[in-house]
């Protein structure tokens, strides 16, 4: 592995994130290549870039998600190195071996062990063995009803029934008596398969009141690695995050040191290599492992404003064989942070609006970050996924945080489309937000008795 710093970064994304890891390379002396659609020609990420090529057409099969038409951009442009952002290719194993096999690095983890975390039951499996601590349930896949009704029974209900390729909340339902189960056990091998064209589904023991608990981690790719706290991601809609904030309200510091360190040593052990965040359900003092993701988290701004680190910067550096750029004790977390995520859709329901940005205002003022690809005159593609930007502020606290973070949102003017902006001034309102007593069934609940969503 090389450990000179590389020349040229191709970004194998598009809109705010793009511009995250191009702003990266641009404070690291590193030349940038954007890849874009036809669609997104126009694009922020496309005109701050060092250079942009086209990969294709609008729909994401025939451009981002073309593993043949980045790997040739990369060989046209003479870049080194691809970074996958989120979402995409960013979790793809094939993608980042493809790259392996043609001398292109990938800033990221090793194809192994993206495909080790991206199959829920090896992951899952493959968490236990490292000491990390997981969900009561199945070992491994479920075949037949017969079998779903042995794992219940010895867990105990209410279950609930994931896909073993899932993710996004697609193939995941729940039971809380037999009944329930075998409507719940043939629906989600029904959606799995439509979704991921594979059936294979397994059961774990239904948590009443989690909330959503995910640590960072970070390692060098030769047995060192450290954590950076957590996150707290349990206020979701349809098992989406739309409010993530760290560190986490319900958190005592002897906790997070405790699974930090189960976390940062699990990935040591794996020779595990740059950005990744084990997922937990936390309920009555226990953390229960879901999964781990190999990327940058959309919510990575959080964990960077209380660290005071740049997470980007970090993984291009190790993708390059250096050694981390700090040790565990150097980590301290310095006040709160909060991240919305802005997406271009109607209420209630939350239906997509693409459409022309006719004016693009964002807040500033100390303590706040905004990560967009808008501007004025922009017109959103309909094409892909509705998020346009992301609020984060940072404060000494978190009723510093809070406050900063209403301000803020007084302050942002996107005219022209629909955006999720008024459900966070809504949602500031609510005592329950303000003082952090939520679960990650309770956003849901609101939205249906407020929004009727």
């Amino acid at each position: 592995m090389t450990k000179k710093m590389f020349d040229k970064v191709l970004v194998a994304n598009r809109g705010e994130i793009a511009l995250r890891v191009i702003r990266a390379c641009r404070e690291m002396g590193v030349k940038s290549v954007a890849v874009h659609s036809t669609a997104d020609a126009d694009a922020m990420h496309v005109r701050m870039a060092d250079e942009s090529i086209c990969i294709g057409p609008p729909s994401s099969t025939d451009s981002y998600l073309s593993k043949a038409a980045i790997i040739s951009a990369c060989e046209i442009t003479g870049a080194q190195a691809v970074h996958p952002g989120y979402g995409f290719l960013s979790e793809n194993a094939s993608f980042a071996q493809a790259l392996e096999d043609h001398g292109i690095v990938f800033i990221g983890p090793t194809a192994e062990h993206i495909r080790i975390m991206g199959d829920k039951i090896t992951a899952k499996e493959t968490a236990k063995a490292l000491g990390i601590p997981v969900v009561p349930g199945s070992e491994g896949g479920v075949a037949d009803f017969e079998s779903a009704i042995g794992v219940a029974a010895g867990i105990g209900f209410p279950v609930i029934i994931k896909a073993t390729a899932g993710g996004g909340g697609r193939g995941m339902k729940v039971a809380k008596n037999a009944q329930e189960l075998e409507v719940a056990f043939r629906t989600a091998r029904s959606e799995s398969k439509a979704a991921f064209g594979n059936d294979e589904v397994y059961i774990e023991k239904y948590l009443q009141k989690p909330r959503h608990i995910e640590v960072q981690v970070f390692g060098d790719g030769k047995g060192k690695a450290v954590h950076l706290g957590e996150r707290d991601c349990s206020l979701q809609r349809r098992h989406q995050k739309v409010f993530e904030e760290a560190p986490g309200p319900s958190i005592t510091p002897e906790l997070r040191n405790k699974i930090g360190q189960v976390c940062a040593n699990a990935v040591a052990k794996i020779n595990y290599r740059g950005a990744g965040t084990v997922e937990f359900l936390y309920e009555d003092g226990e953390f229960f492992f879901i999964e781990m993701n190999t990327r940058l988290q959309v919510e990575h701004p959080v964990t960077e404003a209380i660290f005071g680190v740049d997470l980007v910067r970090e993984q291009i550096r190790v993708a390059a064989g250096m050694d981390l750029s700090f040790a565990q004790d150097e980590l301290e977390i310095n006040g709160h942070a909060i991240e919305v995520r802005i997406n271009a859709e109607k209420l209630p329901n939350f239906s997509p609006c693409p459409g022309k940005v006719k004016v693009f205002h964002a807040p500033g003022g100390l303590g706040v970050r905004v990560d967009s690809a808008l501007y004025g005159g922009y017109s959103i593609p309909p094409y892909y996924d509705s998020l346009i930007g992301k609020l984060i502020v940072h404060g000494r606290d978190r009723p510093e945080a809070l406050a900063r973070l209403k301000r803020a949102l007084g302050e942002l003017i996107i005219d022209g489309i629909d955006t999720t902006v008024p459900l966070f001034h809504a949602l500031l309102q609510e005592n329950d937000v303000k003082t952090g007593n939520y679960n990650i069934h309770w956003l849901e609940k609101w939205l249906e008795t407020n929004l009727g969503a």
